[in-house]
């Protein structure tokens, strides 16, 4: 009987927790956080992920999984692990989906201009300072001094790295286009 008066708080049973939740208790999202980090997070680390790609998609899932139970329109109709795991692994699919493609963006303008030639540096730099200052910012802090999404977001006041992310990837575009439009493939040759 005493065991039980003093169980672990990551025991209590699911049906409590997600009532909590519901009704907005922060304190059992702790609780969620904790109890199935490890699981979570190897999900994202065996697919190729990083720790801290790993910490930011369940942070993610865990947001998504509030928002739905906050709203009253979810039913568990399985364990909660299940289900935030199942959230998990369509944010890890689509932030892979999201890197191949910009995986192959690259490859395809590393293939098109000769990487290490000053004369592109020369280019780079002037299309640069075409960009508006955040852009420039975002762009510089990423490639030239190896910032990461988080340290960018924190530097410049963005909600979070997602939105560093996106905005990279804009900016990242602007001055493709700008290179494009600007300087002929021929411009890059030594």
């Amino acid at each position: 009987m005493a065991l039980r008066v003093f169980k672990s708080n990551l025991q209590i049973d699911e049906k409590e927790i997600f009532e909590r939740i519901q009704n907005g208790d922060e304190k059992a999202l702790e609780l969620i956080y904790k109890k199935y980090y490890r699981m979570m997070t190897k999900l994202v680390i065996t697919n190729s992920g990083t720790e801290e790609e790993a910490r930011d998609i369940y942070q993610d899932a865990l947001i998504v999984f509030w928002q739905k139970a906050r709203s009253g329109n979810l039913v568990m109709t399985a364990k909660m692990s299940t289900y935030i795991y199942s959230i998990c692994q369509n944010l890890w699919r689509k932030e892979l989906d999201r890197k191949k493609r910009l995986s192959h963006e690259e490859k395809d303008a590393a293939q098109s201009m000769d990487l290490d030639s000053p004369e592109r540096e020369k280019i780079i730099a002037k299309c640069l300072d075409q960009l508006g200052d955040t852009c420039r910012k975002v762009l510089m802090y990423y490639y030239f001094d190896d910032m990461s999404m988080q340290e960018i977001a924190e530097k410049l006041g963005f909600a979070n790295t997602d939105t560093a992310k996106t905005k990279k990837y804009k900016c990242k575009q602007k001055l493709d286009e700008l290179v494009k439009t600007q300087y002929s493939e021929h411009d890059f040759l030594d």
